[in-house]
């Protein structure tokens, strides 16, 4: 009995030593993939139906799935200032989504994600969508990219119609350029029709997989923010009417059949035991365009608002040995905690300016214990701020907002009305029981609601807020051109 004992005690130990994870190399490689308007329920991990992303799924098997993270902002400029910077995008004086031509961009002064490494000694490059300034000042070879391939702005921003058409002559739409596609700082191509959309998903993924090979034996950041599935949707040929659900989900097959060749890559190369991947997504999905946008997965609203579907998104992270395998992180987390959280896996510096992000990398190493986020801001348009979030408290100010409730979705990519100015009352409501922002709870919790009160006008006096004609003490302005 006591030899059985024994082995028992020992199958044991070696059991947890085989969940305690390894110590993380000084440079992992990085790898930031970011998808445009991908819902908090369009993966087959958060539960989409009718297709598969096996891929993905894989990803969040053989590491970490988080269920309330939110990204920095619900619109692709400002969420993709907040994720490069690790601050609020009002912080740094961007908001909304910046048009063809537009004289402002993200500040040269602040410090992005890839400043950072490139300044540790990491090989940088972005492949996708940019979308913080098409200006020269702007483009991502003057905020610290290496090198850099992709569409500048949105793939909607095009002299096309929703049907692929040219479009008419006087309006908005005929006025803007073709589509260009950059390498680096120069204009090599142009995307003129939608069965050319089709092949940004694998343009980008060939780029990103060339400069992986080619920074093999050195620590490299590959950000890839895909195009997809941002309307105007195609997928390629080899992918349409492979699901069930349409072209939709054709695209989101596409984009995990090709996260998987970068997977593959990685495990050819021998390095994919030093790569952090992290998946996610810059807003909700956009709902008015009916069966060409996707899913919230129950919660309220999508793309533009402040609620949980316009912010709450998908969120894979996977590094072999370092992340657990197979742990579902319930925390509050966002998009402004990436960078905090590389600075301190591969030992680069902090930015010099104040940041909003919080270091979430205890997280990310199995400490399902840590809650380094208990806060979050919820601002949009200018500078409004919308709702505060304390743990799974959230109180929703009252603001004019875009609402997709009550109104016909829209069929084959045109859109269906999205009103921008429906009155949202005051609300608290607790997300542990009521995901979906239906029950105002403010009468039953007055304490809570006072603490949310309280903290919504600490972001007042930070950062302002145009509904109430306050402005904040620490917003720093956006990059300007002048000519």
């Amino acid at each position: 009995m006591k030899t059985v004992c024994s082995a028992l005690l020992a199958l044991c130990c070696l059991s947890l030593t085989a969940y305690t994870p390894a110590p993380p190399t000084a440079k992992p490689n990085i790898i930031l993939i970011f998808m445009d308007d991908l819902g908090y329920g369009d993966l087959s991990c958060y539960g989409a139906l009718d297709y598969r992303t096996p891929n993905l799924d894989r990803m969040a098997s053989e590491g970490m799935r988080f269920t309330n993270f939110v990204s920095a902002q619900a619109v692709c400029s400002a969420s993709r200032a907040g994720l490069m910077t690790g601050c609020y995008p009002n912080r740094v004086g961007i908001s909304g989504a910046l048009f063809p031509g537009a004289k402002v961009g993200l500040a040269p002064e602040e410090e992005t994600i890839a400043d950072l490494l490139k300044a540790r000694g990491y090989a940088t490059g972005a492949f996708g969508k940019w979308h913080l300034g098409d200006a020269p000042a702007f483009l991502p070879t003057r905020q610290g990219f290496d090198e850099y391939l992709g569409i500048p702005y949105s793939n909607d921003m095009w002299p096309m119609q929703y049907d692929g058409n040219p479009a008419k002559e006087g309006t908005p739409k005929a006025k803007v350029p073709p589509l260009p596609i950059y390498r680096n700082e120069r204009i090599v191509d142009t995307i003129d029709n939608l069965e050319e959309q089709s092949t940004l998903t694998g343009r980008y993924t060939d780029a990103a997989i060339a400069f992986i090979k080619k920074n093999r034996n050195k620590p490299f950041f590959a950000y890839i923010p895909h195009n997809m599935p941002h309307v105007p949707i195609n997928a390629s040929p080899a992918f349409r009417g492979k699901s069930k659900q349409g072209l939709y989900g054709d695209v989101i097959m596409e984009v995990d059949h090709n996260i998987g060749r970068i997977f593959n890559t990685l495990k050819e190369l021998g390095i994919d035991k030093n790569t952090l991947v992290i998946f996610t997504s810059d807003n909700g999905p956009w709902m008015n365009y009916g069966h060409h946008a996707g899913s919230s997965g129950g919660l309220r609203e999508g793309k533009g608002t402040s609620f949980e579907g316009g912010q709450r998104v998908p969120c894979l992270v996977r590094w072999p040995g370092v992340v657990p395998a197979g742990l579902v992180a319930n925390q509050l987390a966002s998009t402004i905690d990436v960078l905090p959280s590389v600075v301190s896996l591969t030992g680069a510096a902090m930015p010099q300016r104040k940041i909003d992000g919080v270091d979430i990398s205890a997280i990310w190493k199995g400490d399902m214990t840590a809650s380094p986020r208990r806060t979050f801001w919820y601002y949009y348009r200018k500078n409004n701020l919308e709702a505060v979030r304390y743990d799974n408290w959230k109180l929703v100010f009252a603001h004019p907002a875009r609402s997709y409730l009550g109104q016909a979705p829209g069929f084959e990519g045109f859109p269906g009305k999205a009103p921008e100015n429906i009155d949202v009352a005051i609300g608290l409501y607790d997300l542990r029981r009521d995901p979906a922002e239906q029950h105002d709870v403010k009468e039953q919790y007055p304490d809570i609601y006072q603490k949310l009160l309280a903290i919504g006008e600490e972001a007042r006096t930070e950062l302002g807020d145009d509904l109430k004609e306050k402005k904040g003490s620490a917003n720093r302005p956006s990059g300007r051109i002048t000519d």
